[in-house]
Parts: C-alpha cells; sequence; structure tokens
C-alpha cells in the first residue's frame, strides 16, 4: 500500500501508478471485454426465435425478453394488463415454450482452449442444447449458469435452444412428487386467481399472484454471451470496506473470482485515485484456487468522506481501480465504486423495559428508518427500464424517505436498482425471495438454493445501501401462529425443515461471504430472542424483540391505541384505488362502477373493496352522487383519502415512539409502510400507481417523513404535540395551535407554546393544552364548527416555520360543519412547469388536483386550503399546454363528494 501525501499531484500520482505496474513486466494481448478481461465475448442477445410446443405459433422473439411481451410485440395477444386478460391468457403460462438461435462463431474463438456459455438469468426451467447436445438444465430464476461448449461449436450454423417446460406445471409435479408430506400452502385463495405449489419453484412468488398483483409465470431469457479464453477468465470482482477499530483505519476488500484454465501467477493493482491511495499485490492462481482477497488499507491520515442514508449527509462514494497482468500474458481492467460507512444492528437491553432495543446504528450513529416496501415493477421483468426505477426511487426520496425493504415474495432487483439507492441514500432491508409459505428441503432444491444466496449476496454484498439481509417474509410468524393448519404432532418436522433452509444453509452461507452486514432469517421476527427460541418464537409479533408487521382492516385507523408500540415498524397499510387516469388505461367506461365486474376482478384481497369503505364510513360520508361516473371517480378518491389518512396516523404514531417507553413498550425505530409501488393498474396497498402517479398517501409521506415536524393527536380531551426531529442537531422551536372555523379563511384563534429545546434524532412532548378550554377561550368554536392546525416555528424568527403544518380533526369530518369551498382555478405557464392557483373562501379539506392522462406530478396535493389564494406547481413528464391542463383539470375536495 503506497498512500500519496497531498502535496503530491494527481498527474504525478498516476505516473507513479503506471511505472509501479510496469514493475510487473508482463504486457497486455488480445481484446478487453465488458469486465476488462481478456477474453473473446461474443453477445447472443437479440432476434431469436419463439415457438410454442406444437409448433403452432413461431415468432421473433428478443432477448433479453418474455414469451408474454413477445406475444405482444408481434401482436398474437393485446396488452395482458387490459381487462380480464390475466386470465385470457393463461394458456401462454401454461404451454411449453422454445427459444432458438442460430449463430456463427469464429476461429479465434473456437481455437480457445476453454469456451463457455453464459446465461445471466433463465426464467425458470429449462433444458439447453447446443447443436443437438443437451448441455444443461436449468431450475432457478434468481442465479445464472454456465456451460463448457468448446467441442461443441462449428464455424457456421450453430443451433442454441433453450426449450421451456411450464412453471405451473412443473410447480405441480415436483408437489405431486413430495409425498411423504405436504408443504403448505398448496394453492393461493381463490379471490387471487392464481396458479398452485409456488413454493415449489425458484420463481418470483408473486408469478404465481398475490393479494395485489395478477398472476403471470413468464418464460423467458434475460441475456446470453459466449466467452473463450486460453488462461484465465474473471467471472465477478467484488468490494467491500470495513472499519478497523484497533488500528482506527478503512480497509477495503476486494474478492476476484477466476475461471483458471491454466495456472499462473499475476500482478494485481488496486488504485483509489481520489484518495491518492494505491497497493500492488503479487497472486498465483491455480484452478482448483479461484477465488483471491486483496486488501487495501487506508492510512489514518487519509481523510475519507462517509456515506450517509438520505438526510444525514452525503452519499459520497470513489471510484476503485483494478489492473491485473498475469505472466500468461493476460491483463485485466476493471472498476466500481466503493463507499464507507458501517452497519450495526443493535439487540440489547433497554432500561425500565422488558425485551430488547432493534434498531440500525450507521456511522456510530442511530437511525430511524422511514419508507415503504418495495415490490416488482412489473410482471414482465424486461419491461422495467432505468427511467422507471428512478422515477420510482426518486419519489421515495422526494417524500423524505431513506429506507427500502425489497420484499421476499419478489425479485432480486436489477443491478440499476441497487446503483441508484447507493447514490439516493436509500437504505435497502433486503429479503431473500421466499415468502408466506413452507418450502421443501429435498437435496436439489438446497443445492439451488444454495447457489442462489451465494451468487446474490456476492453480486450484491458492494452496495453501500444494503444495510441488513433477511431469510425471508413472515415464515417463522406462519409456522408459530399456524397459518397453515399443521397438527401439534407435525409442527417439529416444519420447524427442522424451517431451521435446515434459513439458518444451516442461507444465514450460513451469508455469514462466510458477507461480514459486514447483520443477518435476520426471517421478518417479523424477534431477531436473537427468536434464536433463544429455536428460531420459532412463540410469537414473533412481540412488540418488546425485533420488528412487526400489522394489519387491522376493520378497526377505526383513527385509534391511535390500536397500533402495536413496537421496536420496528417494517410492515402496515391500507389499500386504495388508483386514479381513473391510471385504471382507463386498462378497462373502457362500462367497467367504471365500483360494483362492476372488473372491480371485483381487479381486487385480489378477499372483501378487499368492502373493507376500503366501510373503513372510510367511519369518517367520511361515502359519495352520493346520482351521476355515474361521478359517483366512481369519488369513490375512487374516497378511497385514497382514507389510505392516507390512515397511514399518516399510524406513522405517525411510530415516530413519535421513538424516544419513549410506555408500560414496556416503545424506543420505535424504524416505520416502513406497505407498500411503495405497484405491479399494475389495480387496487392496492400503494402509495405510488403503476406508471409512477403519486396517490395522496404518497403527498402525505413528504409530510409524515419530513425531517422535522410536530406530531399532534388527542388523548382523554388533551391535544399532545410532539415535536420529531431526525436532525442530528438540536433546535430551539415553539409550538403554534391555530384553530379554524370551517366557514372561513381566518384564525379564530392562536395559542404559543413556550420555547423549547428539540433534541435531534428524538421525540418529544413539547405542549399539551386542553381542548375543552381551548374551544371555549376561542369563543365561538366548537368540535364540529372548528378544527386544529399546528407547526413548528423559530421563537427568534415566528415568520420561520420549520417542517409542515399539522391538523387534528376535532371530531369525524362526517360529523363536521363543511362548507362547499367552490374551489376556482387558473393555470399559467412557469417555464417547464405550470402553475395553477386555486382560490377558495372557506376551509377546504384534501383538496385533490388531478389532470387526467397528462403524466407528472404535482408539488403538493391532497393538501388543506387554508388559504384564500394558493399556487400549486405542476411538473409534466410530456409536452402538454395551459389549454389541455385547463380542460383536464379535475378539482375534488371531502365536501365535493356529498
Amino acid at each position: 500500500m503506497i498512500p500519496v501525501q497531498s502535496k503530491v499531484g494527481l498527474f504525478a500520482f498516476i505516473c507513479l501508478l503506471l511505472i509501479s505496474v510496469a514493475l510487473c513486466r508482463h504486457s497486455p494481448t488480445g481484446t478487453v471485454d465488458y469486465q476488462g478481461t481478456e477474453v473473446e465475448t461474443q453477445s447472443l442477445n437479440g432476434k431469436w426465435i419463439l415457438r410454442n410446443n406444437n409448433g403452432s405459433l413461431n415468432l421473433p422473439a428478443e432477448v433479453p425478453g418474455c414469451v408474454h411481451t413477445a406475444l405482444q410485440k408481434q401482436n398474437f395477444i393485446q396488452d395482458p394488463y387490459y381487462r380480464f386478460n390475466d386470465l385470457d391468457y393463461r394458456w401462454i403460462s401454461l404451454d411449453n415454450w422454445t427459444y432458438s438461435l442460430t449463430f456463427n462463431v469464429p476461429h479465434s474463438t473456437r481455437r480457445m482452449k476453454r469456451v463457455v456459455l453464459l446465461f445471466d438469468g433463465v426464467d425458470t426451467v429449462s433444458t439447453i442444447t447446443l447443436n443437438g447436445v443437451t448441455i444443461g438444465t436449468t431450475d432457478n430464476m434468481f442465479r445464472s449458469y454456465e456451460f463448457e461448449v468448446g467441442g461443441l461449436l462449428n464455424a457456421k450454423d450453430n443451433l442454441l435452444e433453450v426449450g421451456f417446460m411450464s412453471a405451473v406445471t412443473y410447480a405441480s409435479q415436483r408437489d405431486q412428487a413430495h409425498s411423504e408430506y405436504k408443504v403448505p400452502p398448496a394453492c393461493p385463495p381463490p379471490v387471487q386467481k392464481g396458479e398452485c405449489h409456488v413454493n415449489f419453484i425458484r420463481k418470483a412468488q408473486c408469478s404465481f399472484s398475490w393479494d395485489w398483483g395478477p398472476s403471470f409465470p413468464t418464460q423467458g431469457l434475460r441475456g446470453v454471451e459466449l466467452q473463450a479464453f486460453n488462461f484465465i477468465r474473471l467471472q465477478s470482482f467484488t468490494a467491500s470496506t470495513a472499519w478497523d477499530s484497533s488500528l482506527s483505519c478503512w480497509n477495503v476488500e476486494v474478492e476476484l473470482f477466476f475461471d483458471v484454465a491454466v495456472a499462473t501467477d499475476g500482478c494485481f493493482t488496486l488504485l483509489l485515485p481520489e484518495l491518492k491511495v494505491f497497493q500492488k499485490f503479487q497472486l498465483s492462481i491455480k484452478p482448483d484456487q479461484t477465488r483471491k482477497s486483496l486488501h487495501l488499507q487506508i492510512p489514518s491520515n487519509v481523510s475519507v468522506d462517509l456515506w450517509w442514508p438520505n438526510g444525514h449527509g452525503e452519499q459520497t462514494q470513489y471510484l476503485l481501480f483494478m489492473e491485473g497482468r498475469t505472466e500468461s500474458r493476460v491483463t485485466f481492467h476493471t472498476e466500481t465504486q466503493v463507499a464507507f460507512r458501517t452497519v450495526e444492528l443493535v439487540q440489547e437491553p433497554i432500561p425500565s423495559s422488558p425485551g430488547l432495543s432493534f434498531y440500525f446504528r450507521v456511522n456510530g450513529r442511530p437511525i430511524f428508518l422511514k419508507g415503504s416496501n418495495w415490490i416488482p415493477a412489473h410482471a414482465f421483468l424486461d419491461l422495467v427500464t432505468p427511467d422507471t426505477l428512478r422515477n420510482l426511487l426518486q419519489s421515495a426520496v422526494d417524500a423524505n424517505m431513506n429506507a427500502l425493504r425489497v420484499w421476499g415474495g419478489g425479485v432480486y432487483e436489477q443491478d440499476t436498482f441497487y446503483s441508484l439507492c447507493d447514490e439516493l441514500g436509500i437504505m435497502v432491508w433486503q429479503d431473500f425471495m421466499f415468502a408466506c409459505a413452507l418450502y421443501p428441503t429435498e437435496q436439489d432444491f438446497i443445492e439451488t438454493v444454495r447457489e442462489e444466496v451465494v451468487q446474490q449476496v456476492r453480486r450484491l454484498k458492494s452496495h453501500p445501501s444494503i444495510i441488513v439481509w433477511s431469510g425471508n417474509n413472515e415464515n417463522e410468524a406462519a409456522i408459530a401462529t399456524d397459518w397453515f393448519g399443521i397438527p401439534v404432532a407435525e409442527r417439529p418436522r416444519y420447524v427442522k425443515d424451517y431451521v435446515t433452509l434459513y439458518v444451516e444453509n442461507i444465514r450460513t452461507i451469508v455469514q462466510k461471504e458477507d461480514k459486514t452486514r447483520p443477518f435476520l432469517v426471517s421478518s417479523p421476527t424477534n431477531g436473537v430472542e427468536s434464536e433463544k427460541e429455536g428460531f420459532v418464537a412463540r410469537n414473533p409479533y412481540d412488540p418488546h424483540y425485533g420488528d412487526t408487521h400489522f394489519y387491522s382492516y376493520l378497526n377505526d385507523c383513527w385509534d391511535w391505541r390500536q397500533f402495536p408500540r413496537t421496536r420496528f415498524a417494517s410492515e402496515y397499510g391500507f389499500q386504495s384505488w388508483p386514479s381513473l387516469s391510471t385504471l382507463s388505461t386498462v378497462s373502457k367506461p362500462g367497467d367504471w362502477n365500483y360494483l362492476s365486474s372488473f372491480s371485483a376482478h381487479r381486487q385480489h384481497h378477499e372483501l378487499g373493496n368492502t373493507q376500503m369503505l366501510l373503513q372510510a364510513a367511519l369518517h367520511y360520508i361515502l359519495p352520493n352522487s346520482t351521476d355515474a361516473l361521478k359517483h366512481y371517480r369519488d369513490t375512487l378518491y374516497i378511497t385514497q383519502v382514507m389510505q392516507a389518512q390512515c397511514v399518516k396516523m399510524q406513522t405517525e404514531f411510530y415516530s413519535r415512539s421513538r424516544s419513549e417507553i410506555i408500560d414496556g413498550e416503545g424506543h420505535t425505530m424504524g416505520a416502513l409502510y406497505w407498500q411503495l409501488n405497484d405491479i399494475w393498474q389495480g387496487p392496492s396497498w400503494s402509495s405510488i400507481e403503476f406508471g409512477g402517479k403519486w396517490k395522496m398517501l404518497h403527498h402525505f409521506a413528504v409530510d409524515f417523513f419530513s425531517p422535522v415536524q410536530a406530531v399532534g393527536f388527542e388523548e382523554n380531551d388533551t391535544l399532545k404535540i410532539y415535536g420529531v426531529s431526525d436532525l442530528s442537531t438540536d433546535f430551539n422551536f415553539t409550538v403554534t395551535v391555530t384553530v379554524y372555523e370551517w366557514s372561513s379563511l381566518t384564525p379564530v384563534c392562536t395559542e404559543v407554546s413556550d420555547p423549547c429545546v428539540l433534541k435531534g434524532g428524538e421525540a418529544m412532548l413539547m405542549m399539551q393544552v386542553s381542548v375543552p378550554t381551548l374551544l371555549r377561550d376561542c369563543g365561538r368554536c366548537d368540535r364540529h364548527s372548528c378544527l386544529v392546525t399546528y407547526d413548528l416555528k423559530d421563537p427568534a424568527n415566528p415568520n420561520n416555520q420549520h417542517g409542515p403544518t399539522g391538523h387534528l380533526f376535532l371530531t369525524s369530518p362526517k360529523e363536521a360543519g363543511l362548507q362547499p369551498p367552490n374551489i376556482k382555478a387558473s393555470v399559467e405557464r412557469d417555464g417547464d412547469m405550470f402553475a395553477f392557483t386555486l382560490h377558495c373562501e372557506v376551509v377546504a379539506v384534501f383538496v385533490w388536483l388531478d389532470v387526467g392522462d397528462v403524466a407528472g406530478r404535482f408539488e403538493s396535493n391532497g393538501f388543506l386550503l387554508l388559504s384564500l389564494k394558493r399556487t400549486v406547481r405542476f411538473f409534466p413528464w410530456r409536452p402538454t399546454s395551459v389549454e389541455e391542463l385547463s380542460k383536464k383539470l379535475y378539482i375534488t375536495s371531502l365536501r365535493d363528494v356529498y
């Protein structure tokens, strides 16, 4: 390791590096592939031929791609998402399909000692033949495959075929072959309209259906190429950082994974140019020693900027270059980014409370995780573009989120997803892909899972955004609370299988491959307490330990006392419907009725449509317009109002519980609501509709995840207002409480608290006032005629507000004296955006602006209108005009649905 002092210029440093590399005395030959390894590389992506089992369909198909998207692109089928097509096109998943490609191979490739055919991903069960010879089989969409094919290649007209077996058929056959005992669940609930035995196949579990998505068990290829070499091939390259407390310095560990045809010695150099640090290594690489670790120590006198989660600092990353030269005249050039950060999952005793804490400490700082859960962005993964991912992840950051949980029933996301999370400061809770089911433990199943886990950990461990691995979603709870009606006498068999899969295999592999992050066996879990109880706790939902999932659709969501005061809330939420503009892309006017067959078909959660209205009816007057279209739009709107307010109430409860223990419960250090995004156009728990449009909930999230905010609630006729801060410094604030009559925009009265120091990273009670006394002192108010708002302000400058304005309804809105707002609006162009100016003379609640199919984002929506005039900017995602926006503008407030 050679640190270069700051007085040495970067140019001089690079020159020094080049001299050092030259001393290895090996010169490069040949070509350079995408990794920088000298191999002959030939991409086989592009146009293939696709045919079904009986040959009645034969069509061009793109690789990467899948059968459904190929059929749609060639106009054999319509949009699979349209109306009832998920059922009408079920035949596609039940058929067996074959991808074939005829290709030529240059002489330079065929003369190499080793030629390997690489499949980046195969979805899912296939037999692969080359020139009529079977070269391998696949059974796992979560891993890559390599096959040596050197002796099978011709100069011209090589025929490569990937013959897929229906995933549905395969899963059924595997279940039938598992005759000793059943592995539940056999099938999803009928309302999901899905396929059976998904737990017997290593495929996205939600591809057989879920309660928020369709059943599309796809078949397809992610990417195919040939690589040929004579000596050595670099297969993968990972880099991770760790803090060495004994030496007070950072270490960078680089792991190189080789495919070796001939043993060789080599000289490898690691370079961090921005830190002006490099080191060279001499390695001997043999066919039976294909994994090499290089350790680059950062001197303690070299200043390193840390990577921080969003809202806590910068997301600094450094370029790391690696060059290697071997005596076999092979050279490697590759680069990646590394970040310096530490992460700990703290589970330790809490004074005056039973149980243990459960929180993440990043760079030594406790961090409250605020965010959501991530599901696949499309049923057809080849249609998920980098732009789609950026839009969704930027939306998370714009809502002040710092964390997402990649849920275990979907997929390990593509590299772009994690790179964007690194860039944006989004911490990732990464599940392994097991969810809501028990799983078999036959040897071949375990073996493919082990390879899957090894590959995924090696692929992803370089990303600083990933802060924890989790073995599965809800499977500990499934056994502990007997989801599947397993007789007591048979339960030990399933616990043994659980421990075999997640502990003896997955956990063992993860802890060997990645020592820089914590591992949890499940979610929810009691963490170390679950481990003490044999990894399946008596009550995995115990709020004194670990994380919890909590759903309650019929109990009043405004009653915060029903929520568990958990250590960490990793799932909770309520459904809503998306907007009419989103639904209209997959439906027709005859479907636009809440009681239509389309509405029933699209709802995959048992009694979900009824539950939404029952919850809404607790506090809102349900839509009653005699105009059918308005009634439908108002109903969609009221579900979004309900969802937004319910999740707001629950999130604020968790947020204010971070710094206190009440009856042994509290110190909540995470709130990840279910769910961020949608997989199709239908009702779900998401805050962002399919296509990227924000629901009202996501606009609310901007406020309830604000870095500093006032959180108010009522307890025993007392209004209590907490200050909540995610900041790292203390600030002096006052709380301003304002009372409004529904019929006027002039405040009735205002009360200001004494200044109080809100400590960074904490929640504290800053003001409490008797509601009856407040109303009496205001004079002409009662619970039905008035509402309360509150905010934090700088006592030295009362006009300087910090965080959003909060509100408290003193009675259910359906019992309040809301007045018709008669909101008027005008639109003006403002550069690349548009300004919507609203005029109103009374308080308007949950004001919602919609411009139909003009894609874009309002800077604020679903708000309380508390002034005579308010301007809201709109950022379109396609060309539009004042005329189009004025014509399509549709404004709804809560009073408008009566």
